[in-house]
């Protein structure tokens, strides 16, 4: 979630709101769900895609159904902190209620990890070699350690190359970092073993995987 905070009163805006700003003078899109316009007539546009939410309550007496994941994104660590270290994140991955979980359901649900959403998660995987379906059971003290170090230099990846390809920022410019597991790469040749990737409809989404260097391990 983006926060943004105008005099007493905060402004949310949730996954799936796409925010671009508009310098004076240029066109603006016809079709939008937030306009704020600014004293040199520049703009910021927000516009809802599939899913997504604009709130904008008073900074204080806050509650609303989205309470539980603001909170949660407002309060846990983010990935790219030094609060997010490997023994928080082993914390998380050996809690009992983690071990029954797969690696997607682990990494990209329930706001175990606010901000890590499913177009990350597949190349965090891949990386480290993990199935999304395959069992936080099954993985090993140095496979999970592993996956805490993919989750860091993977995101960090992303930041530094100015976010995925697939994605625009503010501005409306795409991201440097071409993901390594997408919709373009399903069925082409694993640039690492060789072995097609593929993709399979799995808890509510899309995910992609290798069929060679990611192998199912469901216990």
């Amino acid at each position: 979630m983006i926060e943004i905070k105008a005099g007493e009163m905060l402004l949310i805006l949730t996954d799936g709101v796409n925010l671009r700003y508009f310098a004076p003078g240029e066109r603006l899109p016809a079709k939008h769900q937030l306009l704020i316009g600014f004293e040199d007539e520049s703009c910021l546009v927000a516009s809802v895609r599939m899913y997504g939410g604009l709130w904008c309550f008073p900074n204080e007496g806050f509650d609303a159904p989205i309470s539980a994941y603001y909170e949660a994104a407002k309060n846990k660590p983010q990935v790219m902190s030094e609060e997010f270290s490997k023994e928080y994140f082993m914390e998380l991955i050996n809690a009992e209620d983690a071990q029954k979980k797969t690696a997607k359901a682990f990494l990209a649900t329930e706001q175990t990890i606010p901000g890590l959403g499913n177009g990350v998660l597949q190349d965090i995987l891949y990386n480290a070699r993990i199935h999304p379906k395959t069992k936080i059971n099954a993985l090993s003290t140095e496979k999970r350690e592993n996956l805490y170090d993919k989750v860091k230099s993977t995101l960090h990846e992303i930041y530094e190359q100015g976010g995925r390809s697939t994605e625009t920022d503010i501005f409306g410019k795409n991201g440097g970092y071409i993901p390594h597991l997408s919709k373009d790469t399903a069925g082409t040749a694993c640039p690492r073993c060789g072995e097609t990737i593929k993709k399979e409809n799995y808890l509510g989404g899309s995910i992609y995987y290798c069929s060679g260097c990611q192998v199912n391990n469901i216990s």
